[in-house]
């Protein structure tokens, strides 16, 4: 007791320290607490700073930010317009085609595994086949009351989609064209003692940018490229699965094997064994092999310096929080996180240096 007592006086005396605490603190009570009503602030957010980017190389040709601004913001909106009215009716015809065919599916691997029995008697049986088949049966029922279920909440929520994509293009609008008042503003209420919060977000920023940057060009990379090359080979459902494979990025170490399945799968059943199914399995192991060892080490200039046991942790972590956007930002959040245990006050830090390394940090 007595040493947790002179760890937490020597840890809060510190008024740095209370302040970057405060700040996490404000931060989660945010995120939990309003995160469902402030997710297009959110998404707008993570989109202009996505921007922010091209606004900058614009700025940097002498270009006013207004008219840069504009010209980006035009892009952005031409993208999305892409993306609802071409990319998401492919996609949606393309689902509702693979899920028409799952019979199919199911009863070519169901007449595969019949064969078992006679092909390898001694490994399997009829019995265990049979239990198989019921279990498929029951789990193929559950999914279509899910699937139900599922179409009938997509329904009830489609007003709020609608209010979902007025609001954000408005806000991202506005976040890039007033980016320095809305900073200003919230700098005005922030403490002068703020050394220590600035040597973390010093610290995390630069790899932030780069990560998330970095992340939604290899993500549009990997799915273009898969999509050529699964149209090029005549795969079916080719939108389908590429999209699959980028975003299956998000995930690393694990993503690329998870996507395997559906396309393995897809080819088996389209064209069984033989060397198409072969080209596609070698096609997609060149793209996966080509976005590990060339794309990822160009695009990300900044090394996340993360052990892979904990970027999987956090994956696992932040994704339970917050699904797709916890995935998106689990290297960033473990990376803020890293920073954090960094800068906070050790018990062989003297009082001199830690005033000192926030100074240093916020002076670079």
């Amino acid at each position: 007791m007595e040493l947790l007592r002179a760890w937490f006086k020597r840890t809060f005396s510190d008024p740095q320290v209370v302040i970057l605490g405060v700040f996490l603190l404000f931060f989660v009570i945010v995120v939990f607490g309003l995160g469902a009503y402030l997710a297009p602030v959110f998404v707008s957010l993570v989109i202009a700073y996505l921007l922010e980017a091209a606004v900058y190389r614009l700025e940097k040709i002498r270009m006013p930010r207004l008219p840069a601004v504009i010209i980006v913001f035009l892009f952005f909106l031409a993208t999305l317009i892409f993306l609802l009215f071409v990319l998401v009716p492919m996609l949606t015809s393309q689902l509702s085609a693979l899920v028409q065919q799952f019979p199919n599916y199911i009863n070519q691997g169901l007449a595969l595994l019949e064969q078992l029995p006679e092909r390898y008697p001694q490994m399997v049986n009829e019995e265990q086949i049979e239990r198989i088949t019921r279990s498929v049966g029951s789990e193929l029922a559950g999914l279509g009351q899910s699937l139900v279920s599922w179409s009938l909440a997509s329904v009830a929520s489609a007003v709020g989609l609608l209010i979902f994509l007025v609001l954000v293009p408005v806000l991202v609008f506005f976040f890039l064209k007033d980016k320095q008042k809305l900073i200003q503003w919230f700098v005005n209420y922030l403490p002068n003692e703020r050394g220590l919060v600035t040597s973390v977000w010093v610290e995390v920023e630069g790899q932030i940018a780069n990560y998330v940057r970095g992340k939604a060009g290899e993500i549009v990379i990997v799915g273009a490229v898969s999509y050529v090359t699964f149209v090029a080979l005549g795969l079916q459902y080719a939108a389908l699965l590429a999209t699959l494979v980028g975003f299956s990025v998000l995930i690393p170490y694990v993503g690329a094997a998870v996507v395997t399945l559906p396309i393995a799968l897809v080819g088996f059943f389209q064209w069984g064994w033989g060397w198409d199914f072969g080209q596609i399995m070698i096609a997609y192991a060149i793209i996966q092999a080509l976005d590990g060892n060339v794309l990822v080490p160009l695009m990300f200039s900044e090394a996340v310096n993360l052990h892979p046991v904990a970027i999987i942790v956090a994956i696992l972590v932040f994704g339970g929080l917050w699904g797709f956007w916890g995935v998106f930002f689990a290297i960033p959040l473990a990376t803020v996180v890293q920073a954090v245990l960094k800068a906070w006050p050790r018990a062989g830090a003297t009082g001199n240096e830690q005033a000192a390394e926030p100074g240093a940090a916020e002076a670079s």
